[in-house]
């Protein structure tokens, strides 16, 4: 398995029916992008987040899902979607659970 983690950090303040509105498209991506087993996505309450501000996990089944994962339509739209709310950075670590 493949776990895929992402920090995401804005370039002015989304309001919070943009972040709502964010988490609930990206849940979605369970039932659209194969080889997905569990998504998560949630705001940032920790002071010691560097101004990252949502947290993003998605489990896939193995490198392969993954790699289909980024290219994917739906993904893409979500991609978009991130910029037009002011997406200013991205970290992204992706790991093979033993």
């Amino acid at each position: 398995m493949i776990e895929h983690i992402v920090l995401i950090k804005f370039s002015n303040e989304p309001t919070k029916a943009q972040v709502d509105e964010l988490i609930e498209r990206t849940l979605r991506l369970k039932e659209a992008i194969p080889g997905i087993i569990d998504i998560q996505q949630g705001r940032n309450f920790s002071s010691r987040s560097k101004g990252y501000e949502v947290g993003l996990t998605v489990r896939f089944t193995d490198r392969a899902a993954l790699a289909n994962y980024d290219p994917h339509p739906e993904h893409q739209k979500i991609v978009s979607y991130l910029r037009e709310i002011g997406l200013a950075d991205l970290i992204v670590v992706d790991f093979e659970i033993h």
